[in-house]
């Protein structure tokens, strides 16, 4: 059983860090863990080697964050990451953004956690970018060039939010429900699996407001669908799809009746993962992100250089023995 440590919160709402190894059968709860892990590797040579390390529940306790909750289940290593702006509909202002980027680059390099599911709380996932928040967009120049250049730092620190989900070294599962609209879709997209309610509704909203999508979806999108068509169909109307149609499409794997079920089917996707070596998903998740974005070519050279490493790893060896011994490998933290 996970030990818990409550601290305070911010400004009396639930932006939480909790660590507990029971958290998944409930809602996340209002307190913060702080975690000391120690690993101890073995290598060839029998040397044995002790390492320290801080859990990212501590480390993202001390980030304060403002927007996102982390709930994270010790035992397991399963980390929950939920957009908190209920009040908002999770709508996404500047510290939210900045709140995902630390979270998943935090999370990428704790030993203690190894998959995300990244959902939303509240009746819905996100109502998209909060068009109220004045810092939404940067402060406007007199000059329109400079105030140009100050669009584009603004926007990459946006763009670069969604991608730390993509560069994380954990597979992240994304769960929406209810309303996943505009820069819901720039980061869902940006995620290694994805299933959702019957209830969600999706829309890539951006032409219906005046802009093109620019957080990530028209890059993305395409890509994990294959269907030109529907993707500019859709980007250009503007309009609203169902849970269906994105199963049906493929932007989804799997569609669940109620967001428990969702839950519960994210879950045990991620039991699958941490039952493999977090040598393999990692360098599978690498491989992925590399294969999609270059030619086949370059894709097998890389894998073959990855492997020519990676196949030295402890963690081969003790698969083919779990294998030959039909029980369950136990793998040193990542």
């Amino acid at each position: 059983m996970g030990r818990t440590v409550a601290a305070a919160g911010i400004g009396g709402s639930r932006r939480n860090i909790c660590c507990c190894s029971s958290f998944f059968g409930g809602a996340a709860l209002g307190t913060a863990a702080v975690t000391t892990t120690t690993i101890i590797a073995t290598t060839t040579t029998t040397t044995t080697t002790t390492a320290t390390y801080t859990s990212s529940i501590n480390m993202a306790a001390s980030l304060n964050l403002e927007t996102v909750a982390v709930t994270a289940d010790t035992e397991s290593g399963i980390v929950r990451v939920e957009l908190n702006r209920p009040k908002n509909l999770n709508a996404m202002n500047m510290q939210l953004f900045m709140d995902v980027r630390k979270a998943f680059d935090t999370l990428s390099e704790d030993p203690d956690c190894r998959v995300i599911i990244l959902s939303g709380r509240g009746k819905g996932f996100t109502a998209g970018l909060d068009v109220l928040e004045p810092k939404s967009l940067p402060a406007p120049t007199p000059e329109v060039s400079r105030y140009g250049f100050n669009f584009m730092k603004h926007l990459t620190i946006m763009q670069d939010a969604f991608s730390a989900a993509e560069s994380c070294l954990k597979p992240v599962i994304a769960v929406p429900h209810g309303p996943c609209i505009g820069a819901g879709i720039d980061l869902i997209t940006a995620c290694d699996v994805r299933v959702c309610t019957a209830s969600t509704v999706f829309s890539i909203r951006e032409a219906a407001v005046g802009l093109a999508a620019d957080v990530g979806t028209l890059a993305r999108l395409p890509k994990i669908v294959g269907n030109e068509s529907l993707v500019r169909e859709l980007a250009l109307t503007a309009r609203n799809f169902s849970a269906q149609e994105a199963k049906e499409m493929g932007l989804v794997s799997r569609v669940l009746a109620s967001e428990e079920e969702a839950m519960k089917a994210a879950l045990e996707i991620a039991k699958q993962i941490i039952a493999n070596s977090p040598v393999a998903v990692a360098g599978t998740k690498k491989n992925l992100n590399f294969a999609r974005d270059h030619q086949v070519a370059e894709s097998l050279d890389y894998v073959r250089t990855w492997n020519a490493c990676m196949i030295q790893s402890e963690d081969l060896k003790k698969a083919m023995k779990a294998a030959m011994s039909k029980s369950k490998p136990t793998y040193a933290k990542l």
